[in-house]
């Protein structure tokens, strides 16, 4: 393929993974009106787990998985416990008790804590920049918890916004801690939410029960589960792939507010002018950190 063939394959691939990645906090939403968080997540994963075993098929790299050690399967499971299982959790949760743009927002400070997870655990400078960078995007968060009331700090659904955050800081940790790790991509996402579905299984009737959803709640966890959170991951591999990281990455910042125009138009949710100002200066702090920075964990 030429050079400008590819770009346009990337860009397509790009396209297609940030309108299914904005459409989290509106199918989200969408489900929780009859089911919790932890019933939303287990069967989402379940069919989260059937796509992506039969993109593994379709690929032939069955034969992948026999390869890997109880060592590999031991780390690429600590991985999915993080970004498939514990991530979800705390967001679907969040997404609960807030509204779905701050919320969704405050889940996409995760390049920001990247940064402050990559000094204690890869021993990385932290550089006047990136000290910058982190107290931006922090003053972004507090415009966005306190819906501009900055001053006076009074916050409307702290609890929801401090499960956002923590959703935020176990993919931040997953992103790290995946860098580590050279797998095969397409099995490992396939074994991420195996992973998530051993997990949820047990806390969903620990803390919860089993509930049959009505048949359109049946359509948005197929949409779920199959889009947004199965071949979306194809869509973004495809697009690295194809393109260049950095330009790719930086575009990856767009799914937020791409998911407010969702919000607006799909939900009817009055997006409030903090989130949007809030938004911004994250983003805005996020960029300030050095490129080679952001290639090194998207």
């Amino acid at each position: 393929l030429s050079k400008t063939n590819k770009t346009a394959r990337s860009f397509f691939y790009l396209g297609l993974c940030i309108l299914s990645w904005g459409l989290i906090p509106v199918v989200t939403k969408n489900i929780l009106v009859e089911l919790n968080s932890l019933q939303m997540l287990f069967y989402s994963t379940i069919f989260s787990c059937v796509v992506m075993y039969c993109i593994v098929l379709f690929e032939k790299k069955t034969h992948v998985l026999k390869t890997y050690t109880v060592s590999d399967y031991t780390k690429i499971g600590m991985l999915g416990f993080l970004g498939t299982y514990l991530y979800y959790v705390l967001l679907y949760a969040a997404l609960a008790l807030t509204s779905a743009s701050e919320g969704f927002i405050l889940a996409y400070t995760w390049p920001m804590l990247v940064i402050i997870l990559a000094f204690p655990l890869l021993k990385e400078r932290l550089t006047i920049k990136k000290i910058c960078s982190i107290l931006v995007s922090f003053f972004g968060i507090v415009v966005i918890v306190t819906h501009g009331s900055i001053f006076a700090l009074s916050f409307t659904s702290l609890q929801g916004d401090i499960l956002a955050l923590g959703g935020a800081g176990a993919f931040a940790l997953f992103s790290v801690l995946g860098k580590k790790y050279q797998y095969d991509q397409v099995v490992s996402v396939f074994i991420y939410f195996v992973t998530a579905l051993v997990f949820i299984t047990p806390t969903l009737f620990l803390f919860s029960s089993l509930k049959i959803p009505s048949f359109h709640i049946w359509l948005w966890l197929l949409l779920n589960g199959f889009l947004v959170n199965g071949i979306s991951y194809i869509f973004w591999f495809k697009a690295l792939e194809y393109g260049d990281t950095s330009v790719t990455s930086n575009a990856l910042y767009l799914t937020p507010f791409l998911s407010l125009v969702y919000i607006a138009l799909f939900l009817g949710e009055k997006i409030l002018l903090s989130s949007v100002v809030g938004l911004v200066i994250i983003v805005v702090g996020i960029i300030l950190q050095s490129v080679n920075l952001r290639q090194r964990y998207l």
